[in-house]
This record gives C-alpha cells, structure tokens and sequence, in this order.
C-alpha cells in the first residue's frame, strides 16, 4: 500500500502516541489505559476524517483484529492486558491487514531484544532451554491443558524484567509504515 502525504501525515498522532506507550513501558512494564483507550477513540473517530488509511469499517475490523491476535498470548500469560489493548488500538488506525503484519513485525523484532538482552543477561541458554520445553507443552496441548501450558510459560521466564511491548510495537510499526505496506 503507498500512502499520499496527507495519509502520512495523518498517522502522526498514532506514532507519537506509540512512543509515549513505549517510554512508559520501558520504565514501568505497563501502559496506561487513558493511553490505549484515546489510542482507540481516535483511531475510529480518525477513520471518518480524509486521508485516513482506514475506512470506518477497516478500523473496527482492524481493532478487533488487533485485540483478537494477541489476546492467545494474553491468556497464556505471554502479554499483559495493556499490549493487547495496544494493538487493538494501532488496528484501529491502521486496519487488519496491516496491524497482522505489524503483529508479525513486532514478534521478530521482540525475538532479537530478548535474544540481545538474554545475553546480556548471560542467560541465552536457559532462554533456549525453556524456549523447547514450552514448545513441547505447546505441541501436546491436546493432551496436558491449556493450564499446564500457561503454567509452564510462568515457570520457563528467562529474563529478569519482561519484554516491555510497546517497544517491538513501535518498532515494527515504522518499519512495516516506512516499507509502505
């Protein structure tokens, strides 16, 4: 998707926001509601105005995509309430097609910040370890519950503070904005 300038322009408030998420998240492992929720409004509310990217009927299918993507995640304990809220909210903004692949962005690049920060942390290998041991709890989900893969994800974390979210968010959403799709 090539975007006009005004559509550029226009998605300026969704990036300022995202980066107030990121600051707050960075330093407090938590972002606001009043943040998520006017990320939301205005998002639905921007839809309506020229050079939206999003129709009205994009932006709530691209909210609901936004929450229901990573809400499996949540429900694992992987997220917290406030990332999903998050991305439900740049879906609004953006719509489904591009929040998915922000979404897909946002993984990659959260992937090399806990490989970096492991690392750092001399803790790469109980990162791979506990990394396998949660794909097989995830393999035989069928056969051990979702509760004992939830609680294996609690038990396999591998850094000391968790991956602040907004941060990959960020990120990927201006490489995925920048790339014009």
């Amino acid at each position: 998707m090539n975007m006009s300038p005004l559509q550029t322009l226009s998605l300026a408030p969704l990036v300022a926001m995202l980066c107030i998420a990121a600051v707050i998240d960075w330093r407090e492992r938590r972002i606001p509601n009043w943040l998520t929720v006017l990320m939301l409004l205005s998002g639905i509310v921007g839809s309506v105005l020229p050079g939206s990217v999003a129709s009205p009927g994009q932006a709530m299918l691209g909210m609901l995509v936004g929450l229901a993507i990573p809400f499996v995640l949540f429900a694992m304990g992987a997220l917290g309430g406030g990332d999903v809220k998050l991305l439900a909210g740049a879906g609004a903004w953006l719509g489904p097609i591009i929040i998915g692949k922000i979404f897909l962005a946002a993984a990659v690049v959260g992937m090399i910040i806990v490989l970096v920060q492991s690392t750092r942390q001399r803790r790469l290998s109980a990162l791979l370890r506990n990394s396998a041991v949660l794909s097989v709890s995830l393999i035989n989900i069928d056969r051990i519950g979702a509760d004992a893969v939830c609680e294996t994800g609690k038990a396999c974390r591998s850094i000391e503070r968790p991956l602040p979210y907004a941060v990959p968010v960020l990120i990927a959403t201006l490489i995925v904005l920048s790339l014009g799709m």
